[in-house]
């Protein structure tokens, strides 16, 4: 049986603060740092370089967590790349794609902006954008999305979930309504996979992108591409690793996922991220999603009943909640939450400029949940605010 109260053992951190920020980033468990020092203590080397025991471990464990990681999300291993976070992977679409001017991409104002700029940057090329308004509540309708798309389009890349809103997107229709229309999908997964069942194969995404700090518990600076087509994107990168034969002036290209790993990555981090997946996999990820979203749901009923509260996003939400105290400096009320109570939360835009900007405010407080925590940290944040917004205001 899931409980939260148990695996908080495997998070020290969690013994002197309340965190309430692992929409930023997770804590990652012991078990996790524990596989990334045992890089470094018993078997150090590069992957895919060398003949030599060290070299051979090396490469067995990155690749060991790749296959972990496709079966994670539900892909092949040969479609799962390794990058950096959700803002490369996205970055090696949006470079790696062939476009034309008057080619059309949509994609929507709740984005991040690593699922924003990538496309804005594209104008230079005279690729047109169309960024579809979602609802007040942060939910966009995948009939909004159907009708922006054009017959230039190109591509329809959407959140799975909302990290100003935490509102949860119909990946599922909205890409087959792309596919309808002839064009292709990407999905930024960052706030969804590993706090909620994610099937790149049920979606049937053209890709999608994830980084491993956040739900996956893994490691920051690790990150996931997954291509349904290999041959879909060229390489944005090229260099060791990503080439089986090269002569003076011509070169060819490994197979994937090598053509897209280019120069040493990051081993331990790889590591890590398979051993996280791993982690989450046996604590079951349809009860942490039940766990996350019941403490998400509560957090948000509470703090909006709270005279001078104002709490943004749908009823059913995924486990993000943004608020604000009517009066008060988003920033100033993050700082008293910590300075008072050990309450770490985000405060401000959130990456996510025409997000919050929606909501005609200069930024908002964030309360968002991971595994780990538990319902007598809600009722410590509830309890928090309502003295602020009681007091001083």
């Amino acid at each position: 049986m899931f409980n939260p109260t148990d695996i908080r053992k495997d998070f020290p951190v969690l013994e002197k603060y309340v965190y309430l920020d692992s929409a930023a980033t997770t804590q990652t468990p012991r078990q996790v740092v524990e596989a990334m020092c045992d890089y470094f203590y018993k078997y150090a080397a590069n992957h895919g370089r060398g003949a030599h025991r060290l070299a051979r471990e090396t490469t067995n464990h990155y690749e060991d967590a790749r296959e972990a990681v496709a079966g994670f999300i539900g892909g092949e291993y040969e479609h799962t790349i390794f990058t950096r976070n959700t803002t490369e992977s996205i970055n090696m679409v949006a470079l790696g794609l062939d476009w034309k001017a008057g080619d059309h991409v949509v994609t929507t104002h709740v984005e991040h902006h690593s699922n924003l700029l990538p496309w804005i940057r594209l104008k230079e090329k005279g690729v047109e954008v169309t960024a579809v308004t979602p609802n007040p509540d942060g939910t966009v309708d995948p009939g909004d999305i159907d009708s922006a798309i054009t017959e230039h389009t190109k591509l329809v890349a959407i959140t799975h979930v909302s990290n100003v809103f935490g509102s949860v997107m119909d990946v599922e229709e909205i890409t087959k309504i792309a596919h309808r229309n002839g064009c292709m999908s990407l999905v930024d997964a960052a706030q969804s996979v590993g706090h909620m069942p994610f099937d790149v194969k049920k979606i049937d995404c053209d890709f999608m992108a994830v980084s491993g700090h956040k739900g996956m518990l893994g490691p920051q600076g690790t990150g996931v591409l997954y291509l349904k087509d290999t041959d879909s994107i060229k390489p944005v990168y090229l260099g060791g690793g990503t080439i089986y034969a090269m002569t003076g002036d011509d070169y060819k290209l490994e197979d994937a996922p090598g053509r897209f790993e280019y120069g040493t990555p990051n081993i331990p981090g790889v590591i890590g991220l398979g051993r996280s997946v791993e982690y989450v996999t046996g604590l079951g990820v349809e009860d942490i999603q039940r766990h996350e979203e019941a403490l998400g749901r509560d957090a948000a009923k509470r703090l909006s009943e709270i005279d001078k509260v104002e709490v943004y996003g749908p009823q059913d939400r995924a486990a993000v909640v943004p608020f604000n105290v009517v009066g008060l400096n988003p920033h100033d009320v993050a700082m008293i939450l910590d300075e008072t109570r050990k309450i770490c939360v985000r405060s401000g835009y959130h990456c996510a400029i025409p997000s919050v900007k929606l909501l005609k405010v200069d930024g908002t407080i964030r309360a968002s949940f991971g595994a780990y925590n538990l319902a007598e940290e809600v009722d410590l944040l509830v309890d928090t605010v309502e003295q602020i917004a009681t007091t001083l205001t």
